[in-house]
């Protein structure tokens, strides 16, 4: 069970740990949330974590691209 945990925590894009550290939550209840709310809704809220996780991925590329290292010159 630990590595099915650490899979999915791992490749999940980190949006629920990322959301925890900005509202200073656990990132474990956040998840609960998710999976709660997809349920109640028939998925809506994942369709809120792919905008958030797409949108998490381009603030990271933005940044690599505004301060670029000596190698991507």
């Amino acid at each position: 069970m630990n590595k099915i945990r650490y899979f999915v925590e791992s490749q999940a894009f980190g949006v629920c740990s990322r959301l925890g550290e900005k509202m200073n939550i656990s990132a474990s209840s956040i998840r609960l949330y998710f999976i709660y709310t997809s349920f109640l809704t028939l998925g809506s809220p994942v369709v809120l974590y792919l905008i958030l996780a797409f949108w998490m991925e381009m603030n990271k590329h933005l940044r690599r691209h505004a301060h670029p290292t000596i190698w991507e010159l």
